[in-house]
């Protein structure tokens, strides 16, 4: 049976569950763009792991070829990939949309994205630079915070009705710049527009100068599966630009990936 987004404490302590594979996970999670080596007492640190346990963890993965040593350090192993590309793959988008993506961003001289939602964060699965907007470089696999996110939004609106509650309850809005929006019910509200207009439009919540608006994809029987945005920066005129004349071209792109996409390789998204 699926495990529902508030069940986690439940699962954790039933027998289905599976701690040692958890805890591999976990280590595998504890590298990233500014972890790109580690020792074993900082992959223990990260993990909240015994020195021990991290040791014969971070043994295991290497064997496997997830892991490979660098002298006294570690580092993510080319397999590691495998785990990511297979995700990509199923779905079929990085051969397939990655092209109308490429040309929406050479149309609107700008970057643009797909991203699907895990949790509280949406996850990037396609991106193409453009102009450099944000402080932090991301690509493929980055994470950021669904709530004030444009694409995250998006996603959140294709959410059944208990599934959006149980998401809300799980929220914990952190404020990453004055216009970020922290209360609950205002989301609550934010993201029903959203569902009504068909797109999500954030300005300086994420980071200031920072401006974005997305559309979603949506599978053959009309659930949303994955979003895509144009990110852009900051100007007085910004909103009005994005709606008015980047907007149209998003929901170009949107319609082309979803004609070019095999129905069955776009699920509903799940929080």
């Amino acid at each position: 049976m699926a495990r529902k987004a508030g069940d986690s404490g439940q699962f954790e302590d039933s027998g289905d569950y599976v701690q040692s594979l958890s805890r591999g996970l976990a280590v595998l999670a504890a590298f990233d763009r500014e972890h790109i080596r580690l020792s074993l007492a900082e992959i223990a640190s990260r993990t909240d792991l015994s020195r021990a346990a991290a040791r014969r963890l971070v043994l295991t993965l290497q064997h496997l070829g997830y892991v490979r040593e660098i002298g006294r350090e570690f580092m993510l192993g080319p397999r590691v990939l495998e785990l990511g590309f297979g995700y990509l793959g199923s779905l079929n988008l990085t051969d397939l949309a990655q092209p109308l993506l490429e040309d929406l961003a050479r149309r609107v001289n700008q970057s643009s994205s797909m991203a699907v939602l895990d949790g509280q964060s949406i996850v990037y699965v396609l991106r193409v630079p453009g102009r450099r907007v944000m402080s932090v470089t991301l690509g493929v696999g980055a994470r950021l915070p669904a709530f004030c996110a444009a694409m995250g939004r998006v996603l959140l609106s294709g959410l059944d009705d208990g599934d959006f509650d149980r998401w809300l309850t799980q929220c914990k809005p952190v404020r990453h710049t004055p216009h970020t929006v922290t209360d609950l019910r205002a989301l609550r509200r934010i993201v029903e527009d959203v569902s009504r207009q068909g797109y999500a439009y954030v300005e300086q919540e994420l980071e200031l100068g920072l401006c974005s608006i997305a559309v979603p994809l949506r599978n053959a029987q009309g659930r949303i599966a994955t979003a895509i945005n144009v990110s852009m920066p900051y100007h007085p005129d910004a909103a009005r630009h994005a709606v008015d004349t980047i907007l149209p071209q998003l929901q170009q792109t949107a319609a082309a990936i979803e004609c070019c996409v095999p129905a069955n390789r776009l699920p509903a998204a799940k929080p």
